[in-house]
């Protein structure tokens, strides 16, 4: 009876403690953020570059 009883408190704290699940969806969201900008980086790099090639050569 004692071990019922010591695993309903076990799993009530748990279920109260949000920290793990709010830990994991900030991990989620940083992965998110990260592959959004491996995804876009490339491309804004090449525009920047033609950019520059373009005002560089207007002020020669």
């Amino acid at each position: 009876m004692n071990d019922v009883v010591s695993i309903l408190k076990t799993a009530r704290g748990l279920v109260k403690d949000r920290k793990g699940v709010t830990a994991l969806e900030y991990g989620l969201i940083a992965a998110f953020i990260s592959v959004v900008l491996i995804a876009v980086v490339p491309g804004m790099a090449a525009g920047l570059r033609t950019t520059f090639t373009r005002i560089t050569a207007s002020l020669t």
